[in-house]
């Protein structure tokens, strides 16, 4: 009887939950679902009156086509990269001190040990007069990806910029670099650029641990004693599109899907009028970021009303960002985009 929510449950969480629930009882789960039955007992007697069995197709490695087809994200990627190729704000740079006896030769191993493992780091958008599609290249072709220098610490943070906005040519160039720059005896810092294309913010930390687990074995003389991923990248377009189906088709999952938005959207202004002390540029890719305090008493009264109406402190917060929005604009045609994983199977 207890609530999901009451004991600490999150969006994040129920994400999973409903997850794992469709996987296990090979039904179509809804995240709303979570919210108006949000308990162990209500939930069951949801699953079963109204869960729909053989929900969508299950993700497992596809038999690969000639021409492999982008996921829907990576189609607006690649749009983006080919509409802007010398922009670097797709690219995705992260850096990592490391103190110690650096074994050169088992971290550059290790490198390419991930970079075999997973086929997006490898993967190619060449267009052809189909469109874009992905080749991915051999582990043994990839090359040159690792630059190794000895640096000042004062030069550190021009190489490291140097590097994280250095563009991609996702049709020819795999969609990842590193460098390890030696900044003292035994002091060396690694950088990894990923380009928006292969990855997001959510893959750092599995790239991470791979990278240490290889490094490990390294170390010891070793490959790393991995298992191959169920699925790649790869395996994910082709079920993406057997799941949503084709635009021609007015019963396909994606028809409904952009029926839904061009609806929900239509008459959407482009720009929403706030008034300010100055007129913005069109556009500048720049922004900066305001960080304040809630304090406590407001937090307490937020989790409060999330929990009187089986929300989220994050849902009471939206709410109120958009009440805002609507005050100061004078119209109630409000729309926040917020980032998501789209990470809707295990």
């Amino acid at each position: 009887d207890d609530d999901f929510f009451t004991l600490g449950g999150n969006s994040l969480l129920a994400t999973q939950v409903v997850s794992r629930l469709s996987v296990a009882m090979d039904a179509r789960v809804p995240m709303r679902v979570l919210f108006e039955a949000s308990s162990v007992q209500a939930l069951s007697t949801w699953l079963e009156s109204q869960a729909t069995a053989g929900a969508h197709p299950p993700l497992v490695p596809r038999t690969r086509p000639e021409h492999i087809p982008l996921s829907y994200a990576q189609q607006r990627i690649w749009f983006l990269n080919r509409f802007d190729p010398h922009s670097p704000i797709y690219n995705i740079p992260f850096a990592v001190r490391l103190s110690g006896t650096m074994d050169t030769a088992a971290l550059l191993a290790a490198i390419a040990d991930v970079v075999d493992r997973h086929e997006t780091l490898r993967t190619i958008y060449p267009e052809s007069e189909t469109g874009p599609h992905q080749v991915v290249v051999p582990a043994a072709e990839v090359s040159g990806a690792v630059e190794s220098a000895a640096v000042t610490e004062n030069e550190l943070a021009t190489r490291l910029l140097s590097m994280a906005s250095a563009e991609f040519d996702v049709t020819t160039s795999v969609p990842v670099r590193a460098a390890l720059f030696e900044t003292a005896d035994n002091e060396h810092v690694l950088a990894v650029v990923l380009h928006h294309i292969c990855a997001d913010g959510s893959s750092i930390a599995p790239l991470a641990r791979d990278l240490m687990t290889a490094y490990t074995a390294r170390t010891h003389g070793n490959p790393p004693a991995w298992s191959a991923p169920t699925v790649q990248y790869a395996d994910y377009t082709l079920w993406q599109r057997e799941l949503l189906g084709s635009d021609d088709d007015p019963d396909s999952l994606l028809t409904r899907q952009l029926t839904y938005w061009r609806s929900t959207l239509d008459g959407l202004p482009e720009q929403l009028e706030l008034p300010g002390n100055r007129t913005p540029p069109a556009v500048t890719h720049r922004g900066r970021t305001h960080t304040f305090t809630i304090d406590t008493p407001t937090h307490r009264a937020a989790a409060e009303l999330a929990r009187q109406h089986t929300a989220t402190v994050f849902m009471v917060l939206h709410t109120a960002f958009a009440i805002f929005l609507a005050r100061t604009s004078g119209t109630a045609d409000i729309t926040i985009g917020t980032p998501v994983a789209g990470r809707g199977d295990p």
